[in-house]
């Protein structure tokens, strides 16, 4: 021990922890070829007396001497005013470890095997205990990981943009992830990762926001399906960043609507297909809610809001439930513009039901409805009486 301890402290960072797993090694070389020596002694004489075999008291005298330099601990510390403070001071193994931790958050490659070997070694020193690292080594990580996120969260939100700024939070996260798998329990990882994102994500909350402004609607704009999944993941669980990106979602929607609106007015034929139009576009949006934002009830109902709203739009003269009767009417009669097979009817006809829900003038849409209907039966003008008849279902 007189020249473990000496060695240990004059030597830091992963030269302290090479040097600590060497002399962790050769001590127990020694204390296994003492015992052996002593056998006998060991197996009669301390059994008879019932103390302490030879191997573990062996072991406990490392333990006792070199332990309590490595692993750190609480310290009651009295102050000015006669206050009696607690506060947990790192050992070497921790502070060596945290610092390759840090070292490799700025980039530097380091050999995590060392420092996963340490704490591992020190663990082992402990003579088995299972607390180790809940005890020894994760209040200092935990500390050091929030105060270091903290410091990088106010850096970044200063000179990056918003979108700069999410892809480093989505880096660090997977980064997190792989470092605390390595140098902690499973069940210590969790814990990292809550630190990160709470840091990262809703601490600044409210100046991630003011970055933001029209990210959302770029990413909308140009179909950014990734980025939007991506983004929309890292801040599902902040509740004012997801209210300002379903809004968002909503404008975004329904100037979609309006544009085709626009497309309508100058051009008649346009308002034939203009029910279809609208169709694919509650399809790729409703896809936007499912995929991208994982059907959230705020992104569910400004969905609904931008349909209602283009729903019950006027175009060109004509109101949005005589378009949907008319689209009803190519769609079921024979020799109609909208040529589709079995299937795919049913489900067209299923979406004309979901569009005409948003429309505030029902009454009038069944007006139209009816009198094609009859100028279909009168004439013997219906494709399929199964398709007429399903339709009249889902209308009730």
């Amino acid at each position: 021990m007189m020249q473990v301890l000496p060695s240990l402290r004059e030597k830091h960072d992963e030269f302290m922890l090479k040097e600590l797993a060497r002399r962790w090694s050769n001590h127990k070389i020694m204390v296994r070829w003492l015992s052996r020596f002593f056998h006998y002694l060991d197996r009669y004489f301390i059994a008879r007396r019932s103390l302490t075999p030879l191997n573990e008291v062996g072991l406990v005298c490392f333990h006792d001497q070199v332990y309590p330099l490595l692993v750190g601990g609480f310290q009651w510390k009295q102050t000015l005013n006669h206050r009696v403070e607690v506060q947990y001071v790192t050992g070497k193994v921790g502070e060596a470890v945290i610092s390759m931790i840090d070292r490799e958050r700025e980039g530097e490659k380091i050999d995590r095997a060392i420092g996963k070997a340490a704490l591992e070694i020190s663990a082992e020193i402990g003579m088995g205990k299972v607390n180790h690292y809940e005890d020894d080594f994760e209040p200092s990580m935990l500390y050091n990981t929030t105060t270091y996120y903290s410091r990088k969260a106010s850096e970044w939100i200063s000179q990056d943009s918003f979108h700069d700024y999410v892809v480093k939070v989505d880096e660090c996260l997977k980064r997190e992830k792989n470092m605390a798998s390595d140098y902690l329990h499973s069940s210590c990882v969790p814990a990292v990762l809550e630190i990160v994102e709470r840091e990262l994500l809703s601490v600044d909350a409210t100046k991630l926001l003011e970055k933001d402004e029209t990210y959302w609607l770029t990413l909308l704009t140009n179909d950014k399906v990734e980025d939007l999944s991506r983004v929309y993941k890292l801040c599902s669980k902040m509740p004012a960043v997801v209210d300002h990106a379903s809004s968002m979602f909503k404008q975004h929607v329904t100037s979609e609507g309006r544009k085709l609106v626009n497309q309508v007015e100058d051009a008649s034929s346009t308002k034939k297909v203009f029910v279809r139009k609208v169709i694919e576009l509650y399809d790729k949006y409703l896809s936007y809610v499912n995929d991208c934002f994982i059907n959230h009830t705020l992104f569910r109902k400004a969905l609904d809001e931008a349909c209602e709203i283009i729903c019950n739009m006027a175009i060109a003269g004509s109101s949005i439930a005589e378009l949907l009767a008319t689209f009803c009417d190519n769609t079921l009669k024979k020799g109609g513009s909208e040529k589709l097979s079995d299937d795919a009817i049913e489900d067209t006809l299923e979406k004309v039901v979901k569009l005409l829900a948003y429309n505030n003038d029902k009454d009038r849409f069944a007006e139209f409805y009816r009198k094609k209907l009859a100028w279909r039966l009168l004439f013997d003008m219906s494709a399929d009486d199964e398709h007429e008849r399903s339709i009249l279902t889902k209308l009730k």
